[in-house]
Formats: structure tokens, C-alpha cells, sequence
């Protein structure tokens, strides 16, 4: 989920070039009040299933 937020927050925030680390942080913090607000959960679109699959070597079975 980190990643994921640290992706979102270079494409929304971070894609042009900031003056200086002052500046920087007031975005980054702007940015991260109104990500907070939205609320918004994650959407999970790789399963467990779907890691077992790729992710084999992994997984262990489990037999019953």
C-alpha cells in the first residue's frame, strides 16, 4: 500500500520541479490532507488466488 501511495503521490505532486525543501514540504503536506480527506480504500484487483498462481514457489499447499 505504501508504494501505491508513494506512486499516486509523485504523479499528483511531485511531477514538476519545487524551488526548494520548504516548498516541498507544504505541497507534500496539502497533498497528503486532501488524500486524507478523500478517504478513499484501496482496490484490490490481485487476489489470493491469483497470487497462489503466479507467486507458486511461495504459497504452500495445503492439503486436507
Amino acid at each position: 500500500m505504501a508504494e501505491i501511495e508513494l506512486s499516486i503521490l509523485s504523479r499528483q505532486c511531485l511531477d514538476r520541479r519545487l524551488p526548494d525543501q520548504e516548498t516541498l514540504k507544504k505541497e507534500i503536506a496539502a497533498w497528503q490532507e486532501k488524500r486524507n480527506a478523500i478517504a478513499q480504500p484501496m482496490e484490490w484487483r490481485f487476489t489470493n488466488e491469483d497470487a497462489r498462481v503466479k507467486l507458486k514457489k511461495l504459497y504452500p499447499t495445503i492439503k486436507k
